[in-house]
């Protein structure tokens, strides 16, 4: 068991200075550790830049008090040694404030990933994110699907996955779940996608 923790350990060290170095020396590329597993994705496009800023003025026009925080690196699952980095988090608007690139994922009320064309895209954003945001006992796990033209929203996580998913094909209505409590009018997410 020493020698497990210790192995973990000195991969969690590695990756965080893996990151670092890549995040200077590179641009177009961010990395996460989900599951033990280093993957590598690219920055949004224009098109996943602009989902963002959709649901950013949303998010500020009907909660005010919280604001869509983009790209900030989040400690993961239940024993928070592993990253990952949203395309969004929905929290308090300064409770990000010196906690670095990591950061503790306790005051996130909504986690929020835009779906790319890669090919990693299926098992990254609707298998591996929504179990380590369950994991780590996110309320709501938005996932705006442009590739399938519809909205997943998760809820009731129950620390293992979450119990509720609510689907919506672009150009429908949803509201998300409390502690969100946002109401989603999605006809312009058709003008976002190939």
């Amino acid at each position: 068991m020493i020698a497990a923790d210790h192995e973990s350990r000195i991969l969690h060290e590695e990756f965080d200075e893996a990151a670092r170095i890549l995040a200077r020396s590179t641009e177009g590329i961010r990395l996460e550790l989900i599951d033990g597993k280093i993957t590598s994705r690219v920055v949004p496009d224009g098109d996943q830049g602009r989902v963002i800023q959709w649901l950013m003025r949303i998010c500020l026009q009907s909660r005010p008090e919280l604001w869509l925080h983009p790209d900030q690196g989040l400690k993961v699952q239940a024993d928070r040694k592993e990253r990952a980095r949203p395309d969004a988090s929905l929290a308090p608007m300064d409770y990000f404030v010196g906690q670095g690139e990591w950061a503790d994922p306790g005051g996130v009320l909504m986690a929020v990933e835009v779906t790319s064309y890669d090919a990693d895209t299926d098992s990254r954003d609707r298998v591996e994110k929504p179990r380590a945001y369950a994991q780590t006992g996110i309320p709501v796990y938005l996932l705006i699907d442009r590739e399938n033209g519809e909205v997943r929203v998760h809820s009731e996580p129950d620390g293992v996955r979450y119990e509720t998913v609510r689907i919506v094909p672009f150009g429908k209505e949803i509201t998300l779940p409390e502690p969100v409590g946002i109401r989603l009018e999605t006809e312009e997410l058709k003008n976002w996608v190939r």
